[in-house]
Formats: C-alpha cells, structure tokens, sequence
C-alpha cells in the first residue's frame, strides 16, 4: 500500500485529456498530481524543478516526442521512474519506450483501473505493461521483416518519427540539439538498419509496423 503522498507529473498535450486522468488518480489515496506538461520540452524542465516520484507521459507531443522526453530524463535522474500513457497500440513503440527508461507502458483504450494499477506497479518498482500491449509485444516477435523496435536505438526511432511527421532536417535538429548533417546520418543510418533504400519504402514499411497510420498519412 501506498502511505505518504506520492507526487506524479503529468505530461500530455491536450488539457481535457490531462484533467481526465488527474480526476483518476487524486481520488487514489496517496497520490499527488504536482505538475503538468504540455510538451517534452516543459516535462524535462518541470521534472528538475520538482523531482516528482513518477513521471505519467505521453508519446505524442508538439517538438520532441515522448520517448526523446523519457530518455532526457533518465539521463538526468537513472532513477526516474515514468509510465508510458499514449493511443500507440503498438509494440514498437512500447520497445523503444522502455528501451529509452520507462518503467510502464497502458494505452488510453485501457480501462481507468488499468491506469491505477500500472501506476501503483511503477511507484513500486515493477514493469507495468497494459494486457493489449502484451499481446502486440508477442506478435511483434512472429515478423520476419527488420522491425524498427528492435533494429532502432532510441534517439533513431524519435528520428524517423520525426520523418514520418514530415519534419525537415533543420526542424529535427533544433529540436534535438544536435547538427542537421547528424540528422542526415541518422536518416541514412536508419534506412540501411530496416534495409529499405528510399524514403517512400521507409513510408511502406512504417505502415506495414503500425507506426505509422494511413489516417496520418491522409492528414499530412
């Protein structure tokens, strides 16, 4: 059981979405939402500012993602725990998220109880990893073809999301803080690791892998 407070920092973009699961856990005795963040950026500075006992993400977020948020993080505090909370209902995102520090990864699709239970898990010290998600984990290992999860390390996976966003090199790496001719080794390196020599094959192949959706290529 969870006895003093513990103090959670939020981070998601959309502020319905965030007063949503803030209403969900200040109802759990024992926890304390102390700090929101709309983007990777505000999480990284708020999570020095109030070194909060567990960090709640999102992947999707204006400027850099969440998984380039979580591995910012960990590199400030190892100690840091975060929990994933996101729409991807993907396994390589679910990889690269705690492959780069996260200690728990639920979906949004997931029931409130599953939230609670993950975050309790994570306080805790353990993986919490909601049941949909296990599942795609399993399938992910039955593929053939060079799987981003598992081939991408993840500052090349925040990368190629960035790509697939139609982000120009420029626009990666200010976001980043590193060299545009970086961004461009990294475009290039990332191809050669998923064995695709264009960057319409990377499109293709994005898709056949879930991480990239036909809805977002619609909306591009």
């Amino acid at each position: 059981m969870i006895g003093a407070d513990h103090s959670i920092l939020l981070v998601d973009d959309h502020a319905v979405v965030r007063e949503g699961y803030r209403s969900v856990l200040q109802k759990q005795p024992g926890l304390c939402v102390v700090a929101e963040a709309i983007d990777g950026a505000e999480a990284y500075r708020l999570f020095k500012v109030h070194a909060p006992d567990l960090v709640i993400m999102d992947l999707s977020l204006p400027g850099i993602g969440g998984i380039e948020a979580i591995r910012r993080i960990r590199q400030w505090d190892k100690h840091a725990r975060i929990l994933v909370f996101t729409m991807h209902q993907n396994a390589a995102f679910a990889v690269q998220a705690i492959r780069a520090g996260a200690m728990g990864y639920v979906t949004k699709t997931s029931p409130p109880e599953v939230l609670v239970k993950a975050v309790m898990e994570v306080l805790a010290g353990k993986i919490a990893i909601s049941p949909d998600i296990d599942h795609e984990l399993a399938l992910n290992h039955l593929s053939a073809e060079a799987n981003a999860a598992d081939v991408l390390t993840a500052r090349e996976f925040e990368v190629l999301r960035m790509l697939l966003a139609e982000r120009s090199t420029e626009e990666i790496a200010a976001a980043l803080h590193i060299s545009p001719k970086t961004v461009a080794n990294l475009h290039s390196l990332i191809k050669d690791k998923l064995g695709v020599g264009t960057d319409i094959e990377l499109v293709r192949l994005a898709l056949r892998q879930g991480i990239l959706t036909q809805a977002d290529v619609n909306d591009a």
